[in-house]
């Protein structure tokens, strides 16, 4: 579990969290929306420590997956893997889950932008960590793109059991991919619902609603 407590965050004059307050569970995953500038992406980098805060976040090990894929380019598939795990026989399970087995000894540049992204989760997969992040990570992908490598996201992650927070200014991706929607606005959470189970549709309005309020 994540529970972050008290946190506050300025970018000078600017404050983007006061005294702000969430607990993320294992095995489930959160996903926060919102517009952006709301502060979505500066909230991952506080959880895994790239930018300064102040307040109390759980030390919980996490993996991150960007907007874009950022593999080594002078490095195989198999080689960006290494980077995270040498167990080749993990590094193999993980490139059939995500169905690169045939790009293994590929490099970067050869790959296709969905290829790519779907190097990116399985690195992420395959760092022993108990929590994924990820900030936007389908935003530059086509629609049938989008639902395919989401599609596979979620089944790594029900098999893995780990817990996940994604990002994304998408009502559709967030009820596509997530059991809990947070969104945010002014460094505050307007709506924590629920999306098991729930009325897709009569969800998306409310969602709407609050993004546009």
């Amino acid at each position: 579990m994540i529970k972050i407590k008290n946190l506050t965050k300025k970018y000078g004059e600017l404050t983007v969290y006061d005294n702000f307050n969430l607990e993320l569970k294992d095995g489930e995953i959160t996903c926060i929306l919102g517009e952006s500038g709301c502060g979505k992406t500066t909230l991952l980098n506080c959880i895994v420590r790239l930018t300064e805060y102040d307040g109390e976040i759980s030390e919980v090990k996490c993996s991150y997956v960007f907007q874009s894929p950022r593999l080594v380019p002078n490095l195989t598939v198999a080689g960006n893997l290494k980077l995270i795990r040498k167990d080749e026989k993990a590094i193999d399970g993980i490139l059939e889950k995500v169905r690169l087995t045939d790009k293994k000894n590929a490099y970067p540049v050869e790959l296709s932008g969905g290829q790519a992204q779907r190097a990116a989760i399985a690195r992420a997969f395959l760092y022993d960590g108990d929590f994924i992040l990820m900030d936007e990570p389908f935003f530059s992908l086509d629609l049938k793109l989008k639902k395919e490598i989401s599609e596979l996201f979620i089944k790594i992650q029900r098999d893995s059991g780990r817990g996940a927070l994604f990002v994304t200014h998408s009502a559709d991706e967030a009820l596509d991919i997530a059991d809990r929607i947070l969104v945010i606005n002014g460094g505050a959470i307007v709506l924590d619902v629920s999306a098991v189970g729930a009325d897709k549709a009569e969800l998306r309005k409310r969602l709407i609603d609050e993004l546009i309020a």
